[in-house]
């Protein structure tokens, strides 16, 4: 059974780089003393430089976990977790790929109907480590350095937002597809209403938390949030708990749809729709209209 986010994987990440020849100096920044930190701590005064070269490697680190951990799921649906997937007509191009998502075949390249979920990786280093003597020691929670690990970087959220916004109006096709964004922090309190409203209002699925324990304190803190008050963001405790909502996902047969109408349109387009005998069909002859009414080509 795969294993959610925790100390062990960030030791596993450097000790995997490390192995593979990847410099300590791109991996750590490195004070005025010597010593090799995974982030400046918050008492450090001395001289700072910036460290880019890591990022790609814990994405690539990050994006091969979430697909190991979402494998046995898709496994037992038929379907397969596939990182960094093609998909031209929804908007995922050779430069912007998919970071992960599950699909029913086992390919880079998708066709829009074959994507099951979309998943963006947001996930980072955690805690602080410092790298001595050959040994890795950890040194604190996030709150103990100066750095901003995944979902608690704007930045971050930001990229997620605009990569899924992106999907969502390069094509009707994208509109049955969740999209659903992985981290291993919480979420900072300026974004709870952001990813609520995110969820409500279809873009966004959720931001998921695979890191129950992200500080070295009760589980329950207050800063560690379980959930945001209507789900948009979730912390998730065991790997049953993130399979269970999956299959929500795949259960709920869900369209996006958008669109900015006078009253007197929509009320025309609800009674047409009013007149078809089932719920679905009544759901399936609205989106129609409301696509053909913003001129598509592609229902």
């Amino acid at each position: 059974m795969p294993e959610l986010w925790k100390k062990e994987k960030e030791i596993e990440f450097f000790r995997e780089a490390l192995d593979s020849f990847v410099e300590p100096e791109q991996l750590f920044y490195i004070s005025e003393e010597g010593n090799y930190y995974a982030y400046w701590p918050k008492s450090y005064k001395g001289k700072k430089s910036t460290l880019q070269s890591r990022n790609a490697l814990i994405g690539n680190f990050t994006e091969k976990y979430a697909v190991r951990l979402l494998q046995n799921f898709s496994k037992t649906h038929n379907l397969h977790a596939v990182q960094s997937v093609i998909c031209e007509e929804i908007g995922l191009t050779n430069r912007s790929p998919s970071d992960v998502a599950i699909c029913k075949l086992k390919r880079r390249e998708q066709r829009a109907e074959d994507i099951v979920i979309i998943f963006e990786v947001k996930m980072s280093i955690v805690w602080n480590w410092e790298y001595k003597d050959g040994e890795l020691v950890c040194l604190g929670d996030y709150r103990t350095h100066q750095g901003n690990p995944g979902l608690l970087r704007s930045d971050s959220v930001l990229k997620a937002i605009g990569k899924s916004i992106n999907i969502r109006v390069s094509s009707h096709k994208a509109s049955r597809i969740p999209i659903v964004v992985l981290g291993n922090t919480p979420i900072s309190k300026s974004y709870y209403n952001k990813v609520d409203h995110l969820r409500e209002y279809g873009i966004i699925q959720g931001f998921w938390s695979l890191n129950p324990n992200p500080l070295d304190c009760n589980v329950e803190s207050r800063e560690n949030i379980k959930s945001t008050p209507k789900g948009g963001f979730l912390r998730f405790d065991s790997v049953e708990q993130i399979y269970n909502s999956l299959e929500e996902l795949l259960r709920n047969d869900m369209e996006f749809f958008s669109g900015m109408k006078s009253k007197r349109e929509l009320g025309q387009i609800i009674e047409i729709a009013n007149q078809e005998p089932t719920y679905e069909l009544k759901a399936d002859k609205f989106l129609q209209l409301i696509r053909s009414e913003q001129g598509n080509n592609d229902v």
